[in-house]
């Protein structure tokens, strides 16, 4: 009886131990901003068992058996072997280096694989701006090949892609896939606007993107794409020094309760007593963004970012001062202040699984002041009087763009339409002053004036039409075509009576452009594919190019047309891969400024341009704790027509257009110490011709960099090396006819950096 009642007790225990559910609850988060990650794969190691992320990034996993561990994976992030020790477990998914694998939004404003994008786009991603620590935008954008971002000191800057260094209206930037400007008030300054700790990623387009942007993604578009709120409670804090006089604070705090989700940060940065004289800078930047889930299929994102900066302004340096390492400034006076606000709203709403519409109101708020250095002429006769000019370029923006995607069941196709509506009134002023100046040539002061030089209002309207078809006739390939239809209209009002200098009398200019866009990618498995793209892009005149000291506005629009092939392999067991375009881009009607007789400059449409080049991206990672990436571009910019004032500079060489340039950087993470990292970098700026004439040319530079930091429990600390070599070097030359100008590289400086975050686990 005893025996029997024995075996009865353990067959029921047996039955409840079959019948018992063991489980598993978490969430997966990015590790650097601590977003949720929708969709990613959770299964139970060597087991079918598995379940995927909500919209929070939670998850739940049972099973019969108690598990030792999860596997998590998600596209662009490094898969993920978690030890599970209770009921709970946070996830934090490590972005992958290998580009290949990354999703990117910019290409078609939905997210999709990189593979699947028909252009040459490249995305940094958070890990890179986590690790990189960059206090100017340039030490992270000059990692992709292709790119060359030139540092004009206190975040200064202008672009080179896919084109010569230079100052034109041939870059776009945009934030969340929205313009920072509005077109036809480009400024080479512009990125002094973005937040830059408050991104998530950077998204790349080299090349013309006129078919889903619109006007001046010509050399190609930067997408700043800001840090969504966190899924669990964070808050963050950094403090940076340099042996320069750089300072700077990192703030941040983010949330989601419920189906609210608030992130709020920004950065205070300054500037004291720097090697170059009159070079003080401060900068406040704040984003705040609320995330609202109304339901499974819809969300509602609103943000607003606001930049409050202030430097002094100093131009470049002559050759005698800069080989001589005379880092004084000749003025004393000069400055720049940028006061930039940007709202959005948006709504996000899937009808089903094959339809998606977004919606998004837009606000601007910019002004510019400056009293430039560059508009300081000396006085014939008088070596102690110049003058000068203080003026303000300010514009409101209102704007509406709306998206709407359909998924077809055949072919894997799909189709994108989309409108938008950018009304951006406008205001210039300028007005005269008086410089004094010392024996020594030194700008000492000026006296304002009630003298107007310039004083007019544009009022803009920016409309325009989009769409895209993307079809997969097999599964290999896919064909991608865009058009798009933009319409810009000026309405210009002289406060002034016109005159040569004081611009054209009142009158409306309006101009039209249909921009096409033509690819294919082709897969042959196992990560290797190419791809094919045709393009146009167009800048239509800027405002300043239009009126500002013109008597009869006839400027036309710049048309770019593109051409490019490129591809992607990965070898060696998928621990190497290569990236490789190939393009050729042709301009006309470029806008350029001829000197007239009279000393005035004009503006004028003039002749073409050709642009070749090859850009690749060799990664390789031997070890899991060792990566190395070589990133560069070869490439050629000459006139193919080009005449000014009687002088032929076709089949010239364009001034300040390196032929070479390269970044590549060895990281090294060892396992035996986890959050240690160690980062080698060089940049290397090739040769290049200074003027159009080709006279004279500029040996380009090398530069060493190195960064070195630790992380743990929440603390980081590190030290970056910039300029290790302390080689001089100039990040521009320009020669003029009254001489060349040096725009002065930064010396060795060490940034010294400490942080803290708190992460909480958000059960």
């Amino acid at each position: 009886m005893q025996k029997f009642i024995s075996g009865f007790i353990l067959c029921v225990m047996l039955s409840f131990h079959a019948h018992a559910q063991f489980t598993v609850k978490g969430r997966v988060i990015d590790a650097y901003t601590k977003e949720a990650l929708v969709g990613a794969s959770v299964s139970l190691n060597q087991s079918t068992t598995g379940t995927v992320s909500g919209r929070d990034g939670s998850f739940t996993v049972s099973t019969s058996q108690p598990p030792a561990s999860l596997l998590v994976s998600y596209l662009g992030y490094i898969t993920q072997e978690m030890q599970v020790k209770g009921e709970f477990v946070l996830v934090s998914l490590v972005p992958s280096a290998n580009q290949l694998n990354q999703v990117v939004v910019s290409a078609s404003r939905e997210a999709q694989v990189r593979t699947q994008t028909p252009v040459a786009i490249s995305s940094i991603s958070s890990q890179v701006l986590h690790d990189t620590k960059a206090t100017t935008l340039d030490q992270v954008l000059n990692k992709v090949s292709g790119v060359y971002m030139v540092n004009l000191g206190n975040e200064q800057h202008t672009m080179a892609i896919r084109q010569p260094i230079g100052y034109k209206s041939l870059f776009l930037y945009l934030e969340d896939g929205i313009p920072i400007r509005t077109s036809g008030d480009f400024n080479h300054n512009a990125l002094i606007e973005i937040n830059m700790a408050a991104l998530k990623t950077i998204e790349v387009i080299r090349g013309p993107a006129s078919s889903l942007y619109g006007s001046e993604a010509i050399g190609g578009a930067v997408n700043f794409i800001t840090q969504a709120p966190a899924s669990v409670p964070t808050a963050k804090v950094q403090l940076e020094t340099s042996n320069q006089g750089y300072r700077r604070t990192d703030f941040s705090a983010s949330n989601t309760l419920g189906k609210v989700g608030i992130y709020a940060g920004g950065y205070y940065a300054a500037q004291r007593d720097g090697i170059i004289s009159h070079s003080d800078f401060d900068k406040l930047a704040f984003t705040l963004r609320a995330d609202y889930r109304i339901n499974d299929r819809s969300k509602w994102v609103t943000s607003a970012t606001l930049v409050d900066y202030q430097t002094d302004q100093t131009g470049g340096l002559d050759s005698t001062r800069f080989f001589r390492k005379e880092y004084s400034s000749q003025q004393t006076f000069t400055y720049r202040k940028v006061n930039a606000l940007r709202l959005r709203s948006t709504l996000e709403h899937a009808w089903d699984a094959t339809n998606h519409t977004q919606a998004t109101l837009l606000f601007r708020q910019n002004a510019i002041g400056q009293n430039p250095f560059y508009a300081i002429s000396n006085v014939r006769g008088n070596p102690l009087k110049a003058t000068g000019e203080i003026n303000e370029d300010a514009f409101a923006s209102y704007g509406f763009i709306a998206q709407h995607r359909k998924s077809f069941p055949f072919l894997n196709a799909s189709l994108i339409a989309g409108l938008s509506a950018d009304y951006s009134p406008a205001t210039y002023t300028a007005r005269f002053i008086d410089v004094d100046r010392s024996e020594a040539g030194v700008y000492t002061g000026f006296t304002a004036s009630d003298s107007l030089l310039t004083h007019y209002a544009v009022d803009l309207l920016n409309t325009a039409l989009y769409t895209q078809a993307e079809i997969s006739p097999v599964d290999q390939l896919k064909l991608v075509a865009a058009l798009r239809y933009d319409r810009l209209d000026y309405t210009f009002n002289n406060y002034l009576p016109p005159s040569a200098f004081t611009g054209a009398p009142d009158e409306k200019n309006g101009y039209k452009q249909f921009s096409p866009k033509l690819g294919l990618t082709y897969d042959f498995g196992k990560s290797n594919g190419v791809y094919a793209n045709y393009s146009l892009g167009f800048a239509p005149p800027q405002i300043t190019e239009l009126y500002r000291g013109v008597q009869v506005p006839t400027l036309q629009p710049s048309d770019y047309r593109s051409y490019e092939v490129g591809g992607w392999w990965s070898f060696l067991q998928h621990k190497a891969y290569l990236d490789v375009s190939v393009y050729q881009m042709e301009g006309t009607n470029e806008i350029i400024s001829v000197r007239l007789d009279d000393g005035s400059y004009r503006n004028q449409n003039a002749g073409s341009t050709r642009h070749r080049g090859v850009e690749y991206t060799l990664h390789y990672t031997p070890l899991e704790a060792l990566s190395l990436r070589g990133s560069g571009t070869n490439a050629r910019h000459w006139f193919l027509e080009y005449v000014e004032r009687g002088a032929n500079y076709s089949g010239n060489e364009m001034a300040t257009a390196p032929n070479f340039i390269c970044n590549a950087e060895v990281t090294y993470k060892p396992g035996f110490l986890k959050g240690l990292r160690l980062n080698l970098e060089w940049q290397r700026v090739g040769e290049y011709f200074m003027d159009a004439v080709n006279s004279e040319s500029y040996k380009g530079y090398h530069l060493f960099n190195a960064r070195v930091g630790y992380t743990f429990r929440g603390f980081e600390a590190w030290v970056n090396a910039i300029n290790l070599s302390n080689e001089l070097y100039a990040t521009t030359v320009d020669k003029y006819s009254y001489g060349k100008s040096y725009r002065q590289g930064i010396p060795r400086t060490f940034n010294v950096g400490i942080g803290y975050q708190f992460t909480a686990k958000g059960q």
